[in-house]
């Protein structure tokens, strides 16, 4: 495959992946459709089962695109070694993808509360080796006494829970905010806020 072929493809599987986002999150695995997907990318039908012969193939990278995704958001874990450097990159990203890709969140949040019925075992081999290596590093910093005692695991659920609420109930911060979508300065103001929340409970100043 030439350079220019791979780009072309590239592309075209990055905005099938965020199209299909938006139509599992609007239209839930049974309702989605893979024709409406393909308008919304302007492909042939066809041309979108080159890329992934069926639906259930198509739920699946996107979620495990998305996965991949916070999983960037959190390489700071790995980057530094400042517990507050670490936790205000981390929220940040972590909100800045709530506020980007909503849809991917909100798939994510059904499956899971579904118990995970497509992605089923391959869940657990993706994120749990994962997110314990994340529980280590925060375990270290307690022992190290750089934060205040916290159990690693239910810190990263109530990080996860507060920056994704961003995403999931984006319609309930709207409505809460006279029908209108936080502006940059708001969501600045809400990164702040759930970043000196964090950073404050653990002992640290924000």
């Amino acid at each position: 495959m030439t350079n220019r072929k791979l780009g072309i493809r590239l592309k075209n599987t990055e905005k099938i992946l965020l199209a299909a986002e938006q139509v599992f999150a609007e239209r839930g695995f049974a309702g989605a459709a893979m024709q409406e997907i393909a308008q919304l990318v302007d492909l042939p039908k066809s041309n979108l089962h080159y890329y992934f012969k069926t639906k259930e193939e198509l739920y699946r990278a996107v979620l495990f695109n998305l996965l991949e995704v916070w999983k960037q958001d959190a390489l700071c874990f790995e980057l530094y070694d400042d517990p507050r450097v670490v936790l205000t990159t981390y929220i940040r990203a972590k909100m800045n993808h709530s506020r980007t890709r909503p849809h991917g969140s909100k798939v994510w949040a059904s499956e899971v509360m579904q118990n995970a019925p497509i992605l089923g075992e391959k869940l657990r081999e993706a994120l749990y080796d994962w997110a314990k290596l994340k529980e280590a590093k925060i375990r270290e910093w307690v022992d190290s006494k750089r934060i205040l005692p916290v159990a690693p695991d239910y810190l990263l659920y109530l990080i996860w829970a507060s920056t994704q609420h961003y995403a999931d109930f984006n319609y309930q911060i709207a409505l809460l905010n006279d029908d209108q979508a936080l502006s940059d300065l708001q969501f600045e103001h809400a990164v702040q806020t759930v970043t000196g929340v964090v950073l404050r409970g653990i002992g640290l100043d924000a």
